[in-house]
């Protein structure tokens, strides 16, 4: 009886392990199972790439002006489903030379998901990112930064890199200042920053878009498009 007790034990210990392993694969920032990763880059230039999650909206007028008055360019990983909705407002992104990338069509979390549905979520999205005209290459992020076998290996496949990041501003903080200040005492050449300006307080993200565009700026960082950080 004993034995079957430490049995037991140990074998929830194993698997209490493997969820934490799985968790932490899926969760992790720099590493995954296949293919290319990539959540910052090595340069000594002071570059740095700005990158939107979800969307496009009909709100995208209030962003552009803000990015052209500073000169930045951006990367825009836009949901499938939201350019159906707003595919001018995706042209529009795509006109002022933005950088366009695939944030799959319905934002599901990728993990635990057949190979056929991940093959729909990112071409179905590739299609429309292409019929907005952009004519660049489309990079990819997954919904909430999660990935484990099935969606690496499809990337892999097709010669995708993983698009993460390692400056999140939103996750840590409501209010403009503190994202401000948060960038600007860990912003370091080659960072990649996520954030989200169509959602929840709009109009606090807006004040905290300017404000990084503005304090980065003027300790001579430039703004570029993800494929321009990695070319660096």
């Amino acid at each position: 009886m004993k034995k079957k007790w430490i049995f037991s034990g140990i074998g929830i210990l194993l698997f209490i392990l493997l969820l934490f392993s799985i968790n932490q694969l899926m969760n992790s920032r720099t590493y995954q199972l296949f293919g290319d990763l990539i959540s910052q880059v090595e340069t000594d230039q002071k570059v740095v790439a700005l990158t939107f999650d979800d969307g496009p909206t009909n709100r995208n007028s209030d962003l552009l002006p803000l990015l052209e008055k500073y000169h930045a360019k951006a990367t825009f990983f836009l949901i499938g489903a939201d350019i159906e909705k707003y595919p001018d407002e995706a042209k529009k992104l795509v006109e002022a030379g933005h950088q366009i990338g695939n944030h799959t069509y319905s934002h599901d979390r990728m993990v635990f998901k057949t190979p056929s549905f991940i093959k729909k979520e990112i071409e179905r999205t590739d299609r429309l990112i292409r019929e907005a005209g952009y004519k660049g290459e489309i990079v990819f992020r997954p919904p909430y930064g999660k990935k484990l076998v099935g969606l690496p290996y499809y990337l892999k496949k097709h010669d995708r890199k993983t698009i993460l990041w390692n400056l999140e501003p939103d996750s840590y903080f409501s209010s403009a200042s503190d994202k401000i200040k948060y960038i600007k005492e860990n912003m370091k050449p080659g960072s990649i920053i996520l954030m989200h300006p169509w959602y929840g307080d709009s109009a606090e993200e807006f004040k905290a878009i300017e404000g990084i565009l503005q304090e980065l700026s003027n300790e001579g960082y430039e703004f570029v498009t993800v494929e321009e950080l990695i070319a660096s």
